[in-house]
């Protein structure tokens, strides 16, 4: 299971779930080809779950399998 982070590098330092990585909201959608395979599954996750929400929307449009991690 892939845990994607979306929260800027400095939230990210102060708290995150262990076994995630940190990939930045806009870096992310920006970008999205250079970090995610369309075969896999991805868990996105902020502290609000705003930004990971709206990531989730904009990244299963274009055929990604992502899903929103509860907090």
């Amino acid at each position: 299971m892939k845990i994607i982070d979306v929260s800027d590098k400095y939230t990210y330092a102060v708290s995150h779930l262990n076994n995630s990585i940190n990939i930045p909201y806009d870096e992310l959608i920006n970008n999205y080809r250079k970090y995610l395979n369309k075969n896999e599954k991805y868990y996105l996750y902020c502290k609000s779950g705003k930004l990971s929400k709206r990531a989730v929307l904009v990244l299963s449009s274009l055929g990604y399998k992502v899903f929103l991690l509860k907090n």
